[in-house]
């Protein structure tokens, strides 16, 4: 016999596990740079504000069962926490190779994000994202998102499934694709320049341009990312809003 007092425990424990591991890897949320005690804290009062809309669909309160029950909830809320997570890890991809284009790529510094070193163009380019992260208010997008997900998908009702893998990859797909967008006009304005050298190089063999390249290379990078950065607000308005899009398709074969 169930009694009340146990589905409540239940459900709690539920919306904890699940608001654990959607914050494990949600930008902002999920730094390394947040104690753990505060983020421990910031899970339970967020996990208190949800606990009315989570609706538990419990059979038995076996330890098996309930050890699956928390299981399959912690991992949907990591499935959540990295389709946002893959916005961040696309900046990351296009900063590596835009530091790689312009000579940056050998000087690295600590990410305070996940406490590993990180090209420092790359670095900058995720703390300029985390701004326009906060400005745009994408952060209550997140809470929102995981609120939702206890009425799309309550707790006890989730079937994993390959489905969810699959989903899973193809946020990783669009995760590679919008890194390359976001370096592609630094890329291809180095590349016009190292062209261009090749050519002098040849026409002029006296003229020490291989000397001149790195130099005009990265002013030229940094001139084009100033330029790129205009468009940067739009862009990552969309990709947020994709996102939280590749949650929803995530989540689907769970319902």
């Amino acid at each position: 016999m169930t009694g009340p007092l146990e589905l409540m425990i239940v459900r709690a424990l539920m919306v904890v596990f699940r608001v654990a591991g959607a914050f494990t890897f949600m930008p902002l949320f999920g730094s390394a740079a947040i104690p753990v005690r505060v983020k421990a804290v910031i899970v339970l009062l967020f996990s208190i504000v949800l606990f009315p809309h989570a609706h538990v669909v419990v059979t038995q309160l076996s330890v098996s069962s309930l050890a699956g029950l928390a299981l399959s909830e912690t991992m949907l809320g990591l499935l959540m926490g990295l389709c946002f997570q893959f916005v961040l890890e696309a900046v990351q991809i296009a900063g590596q190779l835009a530091g790689f284009q312009i000579s940056f790529s050998l000087v690295n510094i600590l990410d305070p994000q996940s406490n590993i070193e990180t090209p420092v163009l790359a670095n900058f380019q995720q703390m300029i994202v985390l701004l326009l992260m906060l400005q745009m208010n994408v952060h209550h997008w997140i809470l929102r998102a995981v609120q939702k997900s206890f009425d799309r998908v309550p707790p006890g009702t989730i079937s994993f499934s390959a489905e969810h893998l699959r989903g899973l990859f193809r946020a990783a797909d669009a995760m590679f694709i919008a890194g390359m967008q976001l370096a592609a006009p630094l890329v291809l304005a180095t590349m016009v320049i190292d062209v261009t050298v090749g050519f002098v190089s040849k026409a002029a063999p006296q003229v020490p341009v291989m000397f001149l390249s790195i130099p005009i290379k990265t002013l030229v990078g940094f001139a084009v990312l100033a330029l790129a950065m205009g468009v940067w607000p739009s862009f990552f308005e969309k990709q947020f809003a994709h996102a939280l899009s590749w949650t929803w398709r995530v989540l689907e074969p769970a319902r």
